[in-house]
């Protein structure tokens, strides 16, 4: 093996620095798996046998602020992935009695026995430099339980008894997931049963603890399979019970599929178009509450008010994984309104402007896109039809701030009070012309100079004001025009 050129050259200082000083020193768990399968390591994690306090004497620019014997060096590394690298004196694990984190670490003696406490064979080697004549460098690989096999048969091991691993740590069951997601591997038949048997344990995490790793698992370009790897191994009744309810649930004659298959096709779509986590999320819980409201079956089944039951459940959903008050907020609308209505010749403008009032401007994109995820998981051939791009036209459209004399910055009542007059069409004929002036040049638009020119103007007579009103006017709408037929073909409408 020859991974020199792919090994950083602060992770070989680092390394070396240890070795000189009479210590091991090694490469160690995922960045060791990923060099081997020719990916880049998100990460670089070192593994010695020298105590903190004698790394933090090689290494000054280094601290110190945990339980579990990990020091973090600190380097001049532009990298971001290299700034911070970790090395953690060779530990044995005891009393798990929080499902999380032990209770009692203590020093190992040996790098396998530090090897043997960690979750996946794939993941239990390490990597050792070797220096050699010339100042060069080789590496050995030591795998004691086998993680490269399984690598190339593509398969996620537990090191040791799966049960004892999984009884150490639960979350481990959900990072077997999201490896075997990621990595596109399978889980080995031992590991699955204890997985299996095991899936309980879960509830004993903390849900800020998985729901870190459901969001890996959904971010990831495979994430349709990871939720179905979550639900054939048992973990997603205390992930997302409530997802798992539309499992072999029927739907009516605009659907072919059943709702779980609906469900995790519409994310399909959104991973394939690489949308961000809300997205994502909403496509896939956007029919979460089917299985609950659906009245009938075959194809004459009904399910109404899916939409307005499923934002409730995804708020409770989001709120018990520990989500941000505003993403919270965020998805629940676009499940909420995903049924939005646009067909071409029925839908109105008003209807339009309440629908962006409702979800909000800066959340009609992704609305848009959920509804697109929607079609495709139902489905239809096209995820944004002539009909849908219309309905985009109409948002833009009525997004705009119309142009209007509320746009100066001179009112009616401050033309009132520079002319001493009172209300009558001369002040409306007067905002028109103002208007008109502002559109040539919007540098115009100040207190001071509409002041001057309603002096100006002041002293016309009503049949000029108006002649001169209604010229500014015929200029507004031709501009209305202009923009409109812009965002026309904005949307091939």
């Amino acid at each position: 093996m020859k991974f020199m050129k792919a090994i950083p050259s602060e992770v070989q200082t680092i390394v070396l620095a240890l070795e000189k000083q009479g210590f091991e020193a090694y490469i160690v768990g995922g960045c060791v798996r990923d060099l081997l399968i020719g990916k880049e390591p998100e990460d670089w994690d070192v593994t010695t046998n020298a105590k903190p306090d004698d790394v933090q004497k090689i290494f000054p620019e280094s601290f110190y602020e945990n339980k579990f014997f990990t020091v973090t060096i600190l380097t001049e590394s532009e990298d971001p992935k290299l700034k911070e690298i970790e090395i953690t004196t060779y530990r044995s694990d005891h009393k798990y009695t929080d499902r999380r984190r032990p209770e009692e670490v203590k020093y190992a003696e040996t790098l396998e026995e530090d090897l043997s406490r960690r979750d996946f064979t794939v993941n239990a080697m390490a990597l050792r430099l070797a220096p050699l004549a010339q100042g060069k460098l080789s590496d050995e690989l030591i795998d004691p339980f086998n993680g490269r096999k399984d690598l190339e048969a593509r398969l996620i091991r537990a090191v040791g008894k799966a049960e004892e691993r999984f009884e150490e740590d639960a979350l481990r069951m959900m990072r077997a997931s999201r490896l075997a997601t990621t990595l596109d591997f399978r889980i080995e038949e031992e590991t699955k049963k204890a997985i299996q048997k095991h899936a309980s344990l879960l509830k004993e995490i903390s849900q800020e603890r998985i729901r870190d790793e459901f969001i890996k698992i959904i971010m990831t370009a495979r994430a349709i399979e990871g939720i179905e790897l979550l639900r054939e191994l048992e973990l997603l009744q205390y992930t997302i019970p409530e997802l798992e309810e539309g499992y072999g649930v029927g739907q009516n004659k605009h659907h072919i599929y059943t709702v779980w298959e609906h469900n995790l096709f519409a994310l399909k779509y959104a991973v394939e178009q690489n949308w961000d986590l809300n997205v994502r999320l909403a496509s896939l819980l956007h029919d979460v509450a089917k299985p609950r409201v659906k009245k009938g079956e075959g194809k004459d089944s009904t399910f109404y008010n899916h939409e307005i039951v499923g934002a409730k459940m995804v708020s409770s959903i989001l709120e018990r994984l520990k989500f941000s008050r505003r993403d919270i907020e965020h998805i629940s609308k676009l499940v909420r309104f995903h049924l939005f209505y646009y067909n071409v010749d029925e839908v109105t403008e008003s209807s339009v402007r309440r629908l962006v009032r409702n979800v909000g401007p800066e959340s009609m994109d992704d609305l848009l896109k959920v509804r697109m995820a929607d079609r495709i998981g139902s489905g239809v051939p096209k995820a944004e039809p002539y009909k849908l791009r219309h309905f985009k036209y109409i948002i833009e459209k009525v997004s705009h701030d119309p142009i209007s004399p509320k746009m100066l910055k001179l009112s009616g009542s401050d033309i009132m009070e520079i002319l001493g007059i009172t209300p009558g069409p001369k002040i409306g004929f007067l905002l028109e012309i103002l208007l008109g002036e502002v559109l040539d040049d919007p540098r115009y638009n100040t207190q001071d100079y509409l002041a001057s020119k309603v002096r100006e103007y002041g002293e016309f007579s009503d049949a000029k004001l108006k002649q001169l009103a209604l010229k500014a006017k015929e200029e507004v709408e031709k501009l209305e025009t202009k923009k409109d037929d812009m965002t026309k073909q904005k949307y091939w409408v």
